[in-house]
Parts: C-alpha cells; sequence; structure tokens
C-alpha cells in the first residue's frame, strides 16, 4: 500500500453503508470494520451480515428485508416510507439525530459513504452530488470512500494530501473564480464537469482555491 492509504482516516463519526456495489478494496472494508458509528440502508445489510459486522442501526423502507431479518433486527430496524428523499439521504438524516449528543457542536461531524457507487449510473450520479448538499444543507463534512479513490468537498482554499502521479478529478458546484497549485493542468472556473477530470498531482499535496464549493476525486493508486 502507499502512504496514501496507509495514512488515510478510518475514524468518522459515522459510516453510511449504501446498497451500491459492496467494496472489495481492503481501505473501505477496514472502515467499515472499525465504525463507532455504523448505518446501513437496508438493501446493504446482507452483505454486512456475510462480513459478521452489526450496524448501529439499518434505515430504509423495508422493501429489501425479508420478514426473518426484520424480526432479528427489531431493534435496530427504523422504516421510513416516504419517498421524497433516497435511502442515503435518510441514513444521513438519522445519523446525525443519532450522533448529535455525541460530538462537539462547535466543530461540523464527519461522515464516511461507502458502497454509493456502482449498480446504477443515475443512483451513482445522485449520491455524487449528494455530497455537495450534504455539506451545504446538512452540515456535515462527507466523504465517499469507492474501490478505486475518494471524494471529498472543497470550499474556498484547501489543501489536499496527494503524491507524484495520483490522478485528480474536480467539479465545480457553482465557482465563478476556481484556480490550484501543485497540479499538472491549471485549473479554472471550468463550466462543464468532464472539464475538470483527468487532472495529476505533481506533489505531496495540491491546492485549490475558490469562491465555492467544490467536489474532488482522488485515486488510491498512481499513473505509471
Amino acid at each position: 500500500m502507499n502512504n496514501i492509504i496507509n495514512n488515510f482516516p478510518l475514524e468518522y463519526d459515522a459510516v453510511i453503508l449504501a446498497a451500491g456495489d459492496f467494496p472489495h478494496h481492503l481501505l473501505p472494508i477496514k472502515i467499515l470494520k472499525q465504525a463507532k458509528n455504523l448505518f446501513v440502508c437496508d438493501g446493504a445489510l446482507q452483505n454486512l451480515l456475510d462480513l459478521e459486522i452489526i450496524p448501529t442501526a439499518i434505515i430504509g423502507d423495508g422493501d429489501s428485508l425479508n420478514d426473518t431479518l426484520k424480526q432479528q433486527f427489531k431493534d435496530i430496524y427504523h422504516q421510513v416510507n416516504e419517498q421524497e428523499e433516497n435511502d442515503l439521504t435518510k441514513a444521513t438524516r438519522y445519523a446525525i439525530a443519532h450522533i448529535d449528543k455525541q460530538i462537539n457542536n462547535s466543530k461540523r461531524p464527519r461522515f464516511c459513504y461507502i458502497g454509493a457507487t456502482g449498480k446504477r449510473e443515475d443512483h451513482t450520479l445522485g449520491n455524487i452530488s449528494l455530497m455537495v448538499h450534504y455539506y451545504e444543507s446538512l452540515g456535515i463534512v462527507p466523504t465517499m470512500v469507492t474501490d478505486y479513490g475518494w471524494f471529498t468537498v472543497g470550499n474556498g482554499r484547501k489543501t489536499f494530501i496527494s503524491m507524484p502521479r495520483q490522478q485528480v478529478s474536480i467539479f465545480n458546484f457553482g465557482c465563478e473564480s476556481l484556480t490550484s497549485e501543485a497540479l499538472r493542468y491549471p485549473l479554472y472556473p471550468v463550466k462543464e464537469w468532464w472539464q475538470g477530470t483527468l487532472n495529476e498531482a505533481l506533489a505531496d499535496y495540491f491546492t485549490i482555491e475558490g469562491n465555492g464549493r467544490y467536489l474532488v476525486y482522488q485515486t488510491f493508486d498512481v499513473k505509471e
């Protein structure tokens, strides 16, 4: 494993497992196993049980759970039937309420999302874009971890730990000014999502500065 993976944060105020592709990479699996507050969308419960992990709570409309599992986990199963928000947001709102008394109210709680990509492309795109929505509207600091890398939300000027030749993509969410340091291709206030993709870190860090929100994706592996 490279230094980025070795030093990757493993502890979060809440970890949420969605019902997309279940991870195979050792890092998201390790985050799941070490989570102190683990909330799972009901469609992902069986994958978690296969790892012999019992979540803090199970959230969903119940369509993905059979009667046996509902009865077995009735004490931690929380059915939410409204259809205005997807299961990821339902789980996020439940988690915020659950951990509210555990954290210092002066800081934003740190959330990690796993299993939020794959299976359906529309769900994947929606879940990725929700990271910025959660940062802005729900007051959390979200990180989405996949089998290939991770997404984080940036606001204003931010420096990211990196490594030379790490692949980086930046998605603009309303910045009219957007610049970078230590990226191979200088950043500008891109209008289309594809315009900020396929960049590359030049050092052990890179910095982005914008007058608004942006989403950053970094790969686990470097380009050979």
